[in-house]
């Protein structure tokens, strides 16, 4: 095994979605699914993941893994809680400082897992209400929902560089009108003096845009193939 290991016991929807995130940004360490169920395992391996049959009960399975060498994050992704704390409690058992996140299916189990040893908890529950929530306190986002959800299924999102000469060089946010005259949404602009973050446009901040400044835009291919057109933009 690697030095540095990631261990995500469990292959679900939220594991495989993890490992997908963590394949991009965690180029240095070695990751590895973890399941009992010889049909996930075998999932997981059709879909070009690392996988390997486990049952996590076995403390000398997980010594064989690493927890307590070369294991150095260890996810628990099982089907229940009480797996998950069962996991947690018999990982942290055999290393102190091993940093474990679980997945939570209960709000009162979140205490159980703390006290277990979890260093970090992922309730599903309350992360999508929470953008839910924020997403229906912003009123212009209703018409992202409306188009979604009761309109049109060719959502496209797009990164549009102002070009040199533009007509957009020098203007201001407000000034777009993007929904108006192009069926289009602002998510947000990069502006290239202040580096590379994305700065959100909810109808609640103002900006002077500038020739290199990025625009991300959602609509239709049609309707942001128009707008970069009339702005300048070659392809």
């Amino acid at each position: 095994m690697t030095d540095k290991l990631i261990a995500i016991f469990g292959y679900n929807d939220m594991s495989f979605e993890l490992v997908s995130k963590l394949k991009e940004k965690e180029k240095e360490n070695e990751l590895i699914i973890l399941d009992a169920d010889p049909a996930k395992i075998e999932q997981a391996l059709q879909k070009g993941l690392p996988a390997q049959l486990m049952d996590y009960r076995q403390d000398e399975d997980l010594i064989t893994l690493g927890i307590g060498s070369s294991v150095k994050t260890l996810f628990c992704f099982l089907e229940s809680d009480s797996e998950n704390v069962f996991l947690t409690l018999s990982a942290r058992a055999l290393d102190k400082k091993l940093k474990i996140i679980s997945v939570v299916n209960q709000p009162e189990s979140a205490d159980k897992l703390l006290a277990a040893g979890a260093n970090k908890i992922i309730d599903p529950f309350e992360i999508c209400s929470k953008k839910a929530y924020q997403l229906l306190t912003k009123p212009s986002i209703t018409w992202i929902l409306d188009e979604a959800v009761f309109g049109r299924a060719d959502l496209n999102m797009a990164e549009v560089t102002i070009p040199e000469n533009s007509c957009l060089d020098n203007t201001l946010i407000s000034e777009l009108l993007l929904n108006q005259r192009y069926n289009l949404f602002l998510i947000g602009v990069v502006d290239k003096e202040l580096g590379d973050k994305l700065y959100f446009s909810l109808g609640e901040q103002e900006h002077v845009l500038d020739a290199g400044d990025i625009l991300v835009i959602l609509g239709a291919n049609r309707d942001i193939r128009k707008f970069k057109k009339e702005i300048g933009v070659i392809e």
